[in-house]
């Protein structure tokens, strides 16, 4: 029997949840019985399935209430909770849509004249996503709409540091049958992941560098495709002619939206030398009229940190910052009310890259702040990191913010705003450096990566003899 795992609530600090990871050989029948349902899933064809999906929604939807309670005790924050909910049932929609255009077979002519090329694709069985707890939903779900609209069986293992939200999940799927059967989530650690990779025949992983590369030596093993969205530290560049009051709330929104709990936040910013200081003066002042959501969940913008041991992580952070000289102008500490970690929006100067506060992933609403003399030296610091998620850069003018953008080693670059690829999916993109590897999970090829290019070359003329048959 698998040990119990309690799961802390955010706000209050106590451990009012359980889950139960199941024993290996219980996964192992579960992706067994997916893999065999995947087979009458894929016969449903397109348009049965986006009916089965669109059926999820609706039971979704009646239950809308239970979903938002689940997911504001896993993260302790409302309207981004409200906000995820929105995001992933719009997905559905909007995959459902993108899936008619994508997902068609077709012919065409070859350079040989007697031979045609019919092409189709082939999805892999069985899929495993493995999310994070700082969007609990909407990182389950990313890779699961599309995988299902290709063809496959999804089996799906959430963070444990934020499950609830699966329970009222599971409600509105056993409304859909023909979605249950080739639909589930399991509950555990790090174990119950590493299970998972045994038995599926692709995997999305959300995560750490450090977990990502035990993931993807997992799938190197077995010789299954991985697909990995890893850390971040990125970095914001504000040009001389940039406009203060724009950069300055596009990088703060970008740095503290849920509590800078995303790979997307905005971690390192780089001001030109001739307007640091009022760069800095209009950051701070904007940055203090923020507030905690306490005592309510409705108190204050600033959301509690979600995971324990990420408060120890920006408190360690904060400390080596201040003992190599780091100034703080507000925020500066992580402090315990009613049992929840907080933090507020911190700014901070006199940093340097030695610090772990501009070099490794911080995870919460601080904002180191590093002037620059040359355009060159920006993107150098830009550059100076393991990671390449995602950066932006203000200037005056798009041309002379692309231009610079275009030296940065990042996958998705906002251009006069901070973190744009969290609202837009469009895009397509990778991850630079161990920012994550694999497909990008934007745009069509976030789909037909599901699917394996499957070429039939048909023989036109049956007369014709082989092009290596000599009848001489």
């Amino acid at each position: 029997m698998s040990k119990p795992i309690e799961v802390r609530n955010p706000r209050t600090g106590k451990f009012d949840y359980v889950i139960i990871p199941p024993p290996s050989k219980l996964i192992a029948q579960q992706c067994n019985r997916s893999r065999r349902a995947q087979k009458s899933w894929l016969q449903l064809g397109l348009e049965g399935r986006i009916e089965a999906l669109q059926q999820w929604k609706q039971a979704i939807l009646s239950g809308r209430d239970k979903l938002t309670e689940a997911l504001v005790n896993d993260t302790g924050r409302l309207s981004i909770s409200v906000l995820e909910i929105d995001s992933f049932l719009s997905s559905i929609d909007r995959w459902c849509k993108l899936a008619r255009e994508l997902l068609q077979e077709s012919k065409k002519d070859t350079a040989i004249s007697f031979i045609e090329l019919q092409q189709t694709a082939v999805p892999y069985p069985l899929v495993g996503v493995i999310s994070p707890w700082n969007f609990p939903l909407l990182l389950a779900t990313i890779d699961t709409i599309p995988a299902l609209l290709a063809g496959c069986a999804v089996i799906v293992k959430p963070s444990e540091i934020a499950p609830r939200f699966v329970a009222p999940l599971l409600t509105a799927l056993n409304a859909v049958p023909k979605l249950r059967d080739v639909l589930t989530f399991v509950e555990g650690a790090g174990e119950t992941g590493a299970t998972l990779i045994e038995y599926v025949d692709l995997v999305c992983f959300t995560g750490s560098v450090a977990t990502g590369q035990k993931v993807a030596q997992a799938a190197a093993k077995r010789f299954i495709p991985a697909f990995l969205e890893l850390g971040g530290k990125d970095p914001a560049i504000v040009l001389p002619s940039a406009d203060l009051d724009l950069a300055t709330s596009a990088i703060l929104w970008g740095s503290v939206v849920n509590t800078g709990q995303s790979c997307l936040s905005i971690e390192r910013i780089y001001v030109a030398e001739s307007i640091f200081e009022q760069f800095v003066e209009k950051l701070v002042a904007k940055a203090q009229r923020l507030h905690l959501a306490y005592p309510t969940v409705e108190s204050g913008e600033i959301g509690p940190i979600i995971a324990e041991r990420q408060a120890a992580i920006i408190s360690d952070h904060l400390l080596d910052a201040v003992e190599q000289g780091a100034v703080v102008h507000c925020g500066g500490e992580v402090e315990n009310y009613g049992g929840g970690w907080w933090c507020h929006p911190t700014v901070l100067t006199s940093v340097n890259h030695s610090m772990k506060v501009m070099s490794e992933e911080t995870f919460g609403p601080i904002m180191p702040v590093m002037p620059f003399s040359t355009v060159e030296e920006a993107v150098n610091l830009a550059n100076d990191s393991i990671y390449g998620l995602s950066a932006a850069v203000f200037a005056s003018s798009e041309a002379e913010a692309l231009e610079v953008a275009r030296y940065v080693d990042a996958g998705a670059i906002s251009i006069n705003d901070a973190a744009l690829t969290a609202l837009m999916h469009e895009g397509e993109k990778n991850a630079f450096k161990f920012s994550g590897m694999g497909g990008s999970r934007m745009g069509p090829a976030a789909l037909t990566r599901f699917m394996r290019k499957k070429a039939f070359l048909v023989k036109t003329n049956p007369i014709a003899d082989p092009w290596w048959f000599d009848s001489k």
